[in-house]
């Protein structure tokens, strides 16, 4: 899966806690109480409209992904150019250098902050609006079919250890979850794989 689509575990967890509260409600129909596990960060992210939001959000950023690594190379080259001049360029020319340099990487920073916090309220926008949906759909197949409770694989905070193939409900809900929700072909086709916070270079000081 694309990082642009990586989610952060409070996330998760807010969307987990909904679910399981949602699915410890139905009434066991044997003896025995049925439990089951679901995945529910490799759920959302494998789901056919999280695979499409995924790739409209890198296409949705592409041009700011583009500009923030630009801008890393025009440091990364200024910074090259002090380190290799150092026994050759003038005092004032090092100095030029240096305060573009340092302004540089303080806009990057600042438009790196920026772009990280849009992205992130991007993907929180998707995880919130395939979980509400996905918890319904957890809901009616943990009713139908007799679950006592669903726990959640993927939280940083769960208890469980091991869990058999057998009880693991997570292609089951993604599959039950395309079918409900269906999604449209989209042209969408991301221009490279991004998101990953790009490194500020800081320029060299002679």
């Amino acid at each position: 899966m694309n990082k642009m689509f990586r989610m952060t575990a409070l996330a998760a967890a807010a969307l987990v806690g909904s679910i399981a509260a949602h699915a410890q409600a139905a009434p066991a129909t044997a003896a025995a109480e049925k439990v089951g596990v679901l995945g529910v960060r490799q759920a959302i992210v494998n789901t056919a409209e999280g695979k499409q939001a995924s790739a409209e959000l890198q296409s949705q950023f592409a041009a700011r992904q583009s500009e923030l690594e630009n801008m890393n190379k025009q440091i990364n080259d200024i910074r090259q150019r002090l380190q290799a001049g150092q026994n050759t360029l003038s005092q004032d020319e090092q100095a030029r250098l240096q305060r573009q340099g340092e302004t540089l990487a303080k806009q990057l920073q600042r438009k790196q902050d920026e772009y990280q916090e849009d992205v992130n309220a991007a993907q929180q926008d998707v995880i919130d609006r395939i979980g509400r949906k996905m918890m319904d759909v957890l809901d009616r197949y943990a009713r139908e079919n007799g679950y006592s409770a669903v726990f959640d694989t993927s939280a940083q905070t769960s208890p469980i250890i091991y869990a058999s193939n057998k009880v693991d409900l997570t292609q089951e809900i993604i599959k039950l979850y395309d079918q409900a929700y269906p999604v449209k072909a989209s042209a969408t086709t991301p221009a490279r794989p991004a998101a990953a916070k790009p490194a500020t270079a800081t320029p060299t000081k002679p």
